[in-house]
């Protein structure tokens, strides 16, 4: 295998590296390396959307996750994806004419003008920075996990894992964002042919798709079922976690970029119709993966389950191809994630075209740091981790929301109670704060809590700023 890996890892590299050297060349201003000239097509916005938005727990966590919890986790991602698409245009629709003909500076500066405060822009950053760090860590854990797997007893997972950071860092500081996004298109391309090859081998195996559900009901009947053997896919669950992922595009700043950089809004429509059929695409092979493994992997740990059915059952050549296409999908989400935070914290220092960088290096720096760290002490449930990451950022949702569909500042308000929220979210997954509050999940309450405080803002002052304008 090592042969294959070499080869395929030796064109996938110098791919990359012929991406990173042609972009450079025409890279004249910051903007241009921050931004990547804003003319981005269809095609190539699909898939950096799309590789962007899907990583690694798509490959190993939610075949794990489905393995251990059933079906229920087609409707939570699903449901949500297509979802999601409705979401993508109208708040396209109304970012892009709120930013207008200016350069965007990301997410933090642009709240700062929307509601005319600095705190916020400072707010935004810090949750952002706080719940990103679970999803690079999932990406730096999922590799080096795998990897371990693939070659025992060559390096540490620490090892790996600090591999794979320095090489997020180097990449991610090569070519600007348009190498970022023409790499991405390589790497959504390898995540979707990578994923459906083991479905099919998968299917090929157990004896096609009725013979895989009936031998998951003799194995565990609730595992066709909501909420499952474990009980986690409660109806609450998949709600909170729902509007947590449909809050993705709007509150994660690598997203809402590919958003503003598309070149007209035609092209973002038809990109966001796209990524709803990528999401269904990306998605059911990794709930087809999941239940082989229910039925011949059930107690086995993730590890063993994902090292055996991704390298031990395939060909060398497939085993090679799916190293590099996890790998591929982890950088395709790590380097965009990366690399909007620098452009966040440009923003927020208000640094120019010739101003030092060395700021903004150096978050970048500390935030890649962290999310090792914190993969290196986290467990190997990457799908959870994956909705942590999505719940905190969600929380800012709906201040986001109003700040860009407002017509006038909104004041102090909604910037206070999204603080109050995030606080006391962060203190409930620490322990300090109760999960429930009333029967009532407390990520859950503290979503509609906000969504409500939200509406009534742009209802009562909005209107009443119309009627006397």
């Amino acid at each position: 295998m090592l042969s294959y890996l070499l080869l395929i890892g030796t064109i996938y590299i110098g791919v990359l590296m012929f991406f990173s050297w042609h972009t450079k060349k025409h890279i004249k201003t910051s903007s241009d390396f921050m931004l990547g000239g804003a003319k981005i097509g269809v095609v190539i916005g699909l898939m950096t959307f799309a590789a962007t938005l899907f990583s690694t727990f798509t490959l190993l966590g939610m075949p794990d996750f489905s393995r251990a919890n059933g079906v229920g986790a087609w409707i939570f991602l699903t449901f949500s994806d297509a979802i999601m698409v409705f979401l993508i245009l109208w708040f396209g629709f109304y970012l892009r004419k709120r930013v207008g003909k200016s350069t965007y500076q990301g997410m933090s500066t642009l709240l700062q003008k929307c509601y005319q405060n600095k705190m916020a822009g400072y707010l935004y950053f810090t949750a952002v920075f706080l719940f990103l760090i679970p999803y690079i860590a999932i990406q730096i854990r999922g590799v080096a996990i795998f990897l371990v797997s693939a070659f025992p007893n060559f390096i540490p997972v620490w090892g790996w894992s600090i591999g794979i950071v320095f090489v997020m860092l180097i990449y991610s500081e090569l070519g600007g964002l348009k190498a970022i996004i023409y790499a991405d298109s390589l790497q959504g391309t390898l995540l979707l042919i990578v994923v459906w090859i083991v479905a099919f081998n998968c299917l090929n195996e157990v004896g096609g798709w009725n013979a895989l559900f009936e031998s998951v009901a003799n194995v565990n009947r609730d595992l066709l079922s909501t909420p499952g053997p474990k009980g986690l896919l409660s109806p609450q669950f998949l709600i909170a976690s729902a509007l947590a992922i449909l809050m993705i595009p709007v509150t994660q700043p690598q997203l809402s970029t590919r958003l503003v950089i598309m070149k007209n809004y035609n092209a973002l429509k038809r990109m966001a119709t796209a990524v709803g059929f990528f999401a269904m695409l990306v998605i059911l092979p990794t709930i087809i993966i999941g239940m082989y493994g229910a039925i011949y992997y059930a107690d086995a740990t993730t590890s063993e389950f994902l090292g055996s059915v991704l390298l031990g059952e395939q060909h060398e050549m497939i085993a090679a191809l799916i190293i590099i296409g996890l790998f591929a999908a982890a950088m395709s989400t790590s380097d965009s994630q990366l690399f909007a935070m620098g452009n966040e914290i440009k923003g927020l220092l208000g640094l120019k075209e010739d101003d030092n960088l060395r700021p903004v290096r150096f978050v970048i720096l500390l935030f890649a740091l962290s999310a090792l760290i914190f993969s290196l002490l986290s467990s190997d449930e990457l799908v959870l981790l994956a909705r942590l990451s999505f719940s905190g950022t969600a929380l800012m949702g709906p201040m986001i929301m109003l700040g860009v569909f407002s017509n006038r500042p909104q004041g102090f308000a909604m910037i206070l109670l999204s603080f109050l929220a995030l606080l006391i979210f962060i203190l409930s997954n620490l322990g300090w704060f109760p999960k429930q509050i009333l029967s009532c999940r407390t990520d859950l309450l503290l979503m509609i809590l906000l969504g409500v405080a939200a509406l009534i803002n742009f209802l009562i002052i909005d209107r009443r700023f119309l009627k006397y304008k």
